[in-house]
């Protein structure tokens, strides 16, 4: 018995892989943004970004929460940092003398215990047909605890200040 090519008469016509494009079945995610004002209390910076990232893991929300930090510099630190610029136009220092005027940071401390006002930006980042889970995050997030002080504010795609949010969300680290 030998095998012989099967022909089918109705697929003929077709060109499956040279015929015209079908549109696209995914459809563009919805981002919504959340933005918090946290203050200077690094305490409770570090509760709002600790609730996020157990949020994250318990729920499978990798790509669907995200956040970023914008740390303000307070208004004592924009001094210093023109007496550090008048600075180095006069003269440069040597480098041991740089080493040793630094403050060492003590082992349980963050580098910006010291720093000005905290913004939070969460991005929700959920699909056309997850509307209801984006929906009840919008609800569960700003009611929580560290949230819930934090003057809250929703923007959606829809409105005027979403680009200039977006572009912030997009430059921060």
């Amino acid at each position: 018995m030998s095998c012989i090519g099967v022909t089918r008469p109705h697929l003929a016509g077709r060109r499956a892989l040279t015929s015209r494009r079908f549109a696209s079945q995914t459809s563009d995610m919805a981002q919504t943004y959340l933005l918090f004002d946290l203050g200077s209390n690094e305490e409770t910076v570090q509760q709002a970004r600790h609730k996020l990232e157990s949020w994250k893991q318990a729920f499978r929300l990798d790509k669907k929460l995200q956040y970023k930090l914008e740390r303000e510099q307070p208004a004592a630190s924009g001094e210093t940092a023109e007496e550090a610029e008048s600075d180095k136009t006069e003269k440069p220092k040597p480098a041991r003398a740089k080493s040793k005027s630094k403050p060492k940071a003590k082992s349980g401390e963050t580098p910006h215990e010291d720093s000005g006002p905290v913004k939070l930006l969460v991005r929700l980042y959920f699909s056309g047909h997850e509307k209801l889970s984006e929906q009840r995050w919008l609800d569960r997030i700003p009611a929580e605890e560290p949230f819930k002080s934090a003057s809250p504010k929703i923007i959606r795609e829809n409105e005027p200040n979403f680009a200039d949010i977006l572009k912030q969300f997009d430059t921060l680290e």
